[in-house]
């Protein structure tokens, strides 16, 4: 038995045992994840092939590293379920792929299998969650552990060892098509959801690597992988909180993002790969390129081979898609890098490989289909119910109770009404029909003794005469209206796509219905209204006099002002998933008391980009001459069914030093009543205002909250912790201290003010 061969020994000692017995051609194949995994195993019907490229690849690097996507199913795959991988297929095609690996390894070194996870598993019958923007608009982190838990235990069955997820990216302009992967504008609220995925999803034996670092949501012009203009104060601030949140929590892996800042690709950035993550935030596991990132530094170095010795040498373990980290080897021959650096990585892969028992374990039992019941795992439905954010609620239309609708005419109406796709978001698989419910569904599910009437009114972006016509005669007829509008991240309408998958902006994203794609990867946008065809429908129907409830699903923050002014409720759903449709119904009704908070801010119109909550003191919060100043509504905004009487707040202290801050911390207590009828929840916040500091401070900042349940006339007490960290700034020394002085507490729900007071760190 050789060392590595000998499971008493740690991982990290049989990693480097082995990794001195490769070849540098063999070590570079270990950091290879160059294949697109759903090409590997071609079907037809039940019979399962090896692709040649597949083949020659593992031959050529005597293994394979990591392996890509071999479930991955959408149309960018061109994997569907007539020819894509799922139930004992999937398990057959897992062994297939990985049996050659091995056997064709010098050492029978196993791969790796990467699955995109950005919201569930994208892969046929993959558990799908609600996009990010609805999960931070519940406020409600646990929940988000919990559903991460049903997709760790999917992905572990299915053989998946590192699950790509979208977590680290902050919102700060809404025109950024990939906004839906975001929790939100706030890095204190993006840091409690990235802690909740890592640990829900590693609690069932799959690694997870956070994505993307960093920046990337600090774009220019809200255009996709464009230069982050911020200082490294800003840097520190915003963006890197859930990243370090990530690495308390254990986080495997984190995923290098495309952007530049100050001039520095990220995937060239050593300062950002080793020196932050790695010494300031001690993450240990391995870093990842984004897809084809590698071979976009070429537009720095002009040379390929230079552009894999660069990234190597500034942190990054493995590659994905490029061709540049499939030149190592020519690089140690050119002397661009030492094989001594390569040995760093492929350490850090060879580590994660025994420590996840590939060695002992490298196949999958094959036993049936693997496939996760919503109905039995209600984790999905409730974050789309939680997650749902009323905006507007004239003279208390909502909700419309259901012995109120019982013989009555509704009518449904609207683009986005019984479209399944359009309320799913970027990155998602083809679904079974009865895995979906459209907002349609779910009227005629909930509202079972009323009249449903559906037309579509208008496509997404294209007017129709004709549909027009069709929405005003049926809702002319109704005796309530539901206009479901917004947008689309689906590319299941014809959509082309990049070599990474985003998709192109050209003719194959639109039709003779119109663009059929204004959301997702590559759809960034200039205006941020609602498209004419589909306020024009709006207005259409105001005009009937009838009581309008508008639901707007999006995965972006919109300019609704117009939608505001026309109907009588507003409901807003960031892409609720595959039973949004259900919990959007529910909502209605009653029957779920809506929770949902803005995650961010709304702006008033698209000139007012940028707007979020937590601007820099030294400015008027976005101040225009020809705009009412303040966002159309803030972050932590929503709407409620229920009452509630907010009682006395205290702090435990009104003044300490940092060393028994520290210690003890702050606590923020009071009391709250539910004075309504029915239970609700209430969304406390606290937010801090350093009065005076060494440098520019924000006029404000989240530090605590928590959703609490009240049954109809229940009465409590809540208390909400801040620690030091509450309290720290990035001083002119890029020091992160806490400074002496005043701070300003402030409890707030629903943008509203509960309660301010005053705070003392003394020397």
């Amino acid at each position: 038995m050789l060392p590595f061969q000998d499971p008493k020994l740690s991982p990290k000692e049989r990693a480097h045992d082995l990794c001195a017995r490769l070849t540098c051609r063999e070590k570079v194949g270990q950091l290879n994840q160059r294949l697109y995994g759903f090409q590997s195993v071609r079907r037809e019907g039940e019979q399962l092939t090896l692709d040649e490229a597949f083949q020659k690849e593992v031959l050529h690097f005597g293994g394979l590293g990591t392996l890509y996507g071999l479930y991955r199913a959408d149309p960018w795959s061109g994997r569907t379920r007539e020819n894509g991988l799922y139930g004992e297929n999937a398990v057959r095609a897992y062994n297939l792929a990985q049996r050659f690996v091995v056997e064709h390894s010098r050492f029978g070194i196993p791969m790796l299998v990467s699955s995109e996870c950005p919201h569930g598993h994208q892969a046929l019958d993959g558990y799908l969650l609600p996009v990010n923007l609805a999960a931070g608009a519940a406020f409600q982190p646990e929940l988000l552990y919990e559903a991460g838990k049903v997709c760790g235990r999917q992905l572990r069955e299915l053989g998946v060892d590192l699950a790509l997820v979208s977590m680290l990216d902050i919102l700060r302009d809404p025109r950024w098509g990939r906004s839906e992967e975001c929790y939100g504008e706030d890095p204190f609220h993006a840091a409690q959801f990235a802690r909740a995925i890592v640990r829900g999803i590693q609690s069932q034996g799959v690694a997870v690597v956070a994505k993307h670092f960093c920046a990337q949501g600090e774009t220019t012009g809200g255009l996709n992988a464009s230069a982050a203009r911020i200082g490294p104060r800003e840097l520190r601030e915003i963006h890197l909180p859930a990243a370090r949140a990530a690495c308390r929590a254990g986080v495997t892996g984190i995923m290098a993002a495309y952007n530049e800042i100050d001039g520095v690709y990220c995937h060239a950035n050593r300062w950002l790969l080793n020196d932050v993550i790695r010494k300031e935030m001690g993450f240990d596991g391995i870093v990842m390129s984004d897809g084809v990132a590698i071979d976009q530094l070429d537009s720095m170095t002009g040379d390929n081979v230079v552009s894999g010795a660069l990234a190597l040498q500034s942190g990054v373990d493995v590659g994905l898609w490029d061709e540049a980290f499939g030149k190592l080897e020519e690089a140690v021959r050119r002397g661009l890098v030492k094989e001594a650096q390569i040995d760093q990585a492929v350490l850090r892969v060879l580590t994660l490989k025994f420590e996840r028992g590939l060695f002992e374990h490298p196949y999958l039992e094959e036993e049936g289909e693997i496939h996760v019941d919503y109905a039995q795992n209600p984790e999905s439905v409730q974050l789309a119910r939680e997650g749902l954010v009323i905006l507007k609620n004239k003279n208390q239309v909502l909700p419309f109770w259901e012995n109120q609708a019982s013989g009555k005419k509704i009518a449904v109406v609207g683009p986005n009404a019984d479209d399944l796709y359009n309320q799913l978001g970027d990155y998602t698989p083809p679904l079974r029909r009865n895995d979906g419910i459209t907002v349609l569904d779910g009227m005629k599910l909930i509202f079972k003794e009323s009249d449903i009437r559906f037309s579509q009114g208008c496509y997404l972006r294209k007017r129709d005469e004709n549909l027009l016509k069709e929405a005003v005669d049926t809702v002319k007829n109704s005796d309530i209206v539901i206009c479901v509008l917004g947008g689309s991240s689906s590319r299941f309408g014809g959509a082309s796509f990049d070599t990474n998958g985003a998709a192109l902006l050209d003719n194959a994203a639109a039709d003779d219905k119109g663009t059929l794609m204004d959301c997702g990867e590559g759809m960034d946008c200039s205006d941020l209204e609602l498209p004419d065809a589909q306020l024009e429908l709006l207005k259409a129907l105001k005009k009937t006099g009838k009581t309008v409830i508008a639901v707007v699903i999006c995965g972006r923050p919109l300019v609704l002002t117009q939608v505001c002014e026309l109907a009588d409720g507003v409901i807003l759903g960031f892409y609720p998933g595959p039973r949004g449709g259900q919990a959007i119904a529910e909502v209605i009704s009653g029957r779920v008391a809506p929770s949902g908070r803005l995650p961010v801010s709304l702006p008033r119109s698209t000139g007012q980009v940028p707007v979020y909550y937590n601007y820099k003191n030294s400015y008027r919060a976005m101040t225009y001459m020809d705009e009412e100043a303040g966002p159309l509504f803030p972050f932590g905004y929503g709407l409620g069914y229920g009452t509630f009487e907010w009682g006395t707040c205290s702090l435990s202290t009104e003044r300490c030093n940092a060393a028994a801050l520290e210690n003890k911390g702050l606590t923020i207590s009071f009391s709250v009543k539910n004075t309504s009828e029915r239970g609700g929840y209430i969304v406390p916040q606290i937010y801090v205002t350093d009065v005076a500091a060494s440098t520019v401070r924000r006029v404000k900042e989240l530090k605590a909250f928590q959703k609490v349940w009240l049954d109809a006339g229940q009465e409590r007490t809540v208390s909400l912790q801040l620690g030091k960290e509450a309290f720290c700034l990035w001083n002119q020394k890029m020091k992160y201290v806490a400074e002496p002085g005043v701070f300003q507490i402030e409890l707030s729900d629903s943008a509203q003010t509960i309660w301010k007071g005053e705070f003392t760190l003394c020397i």
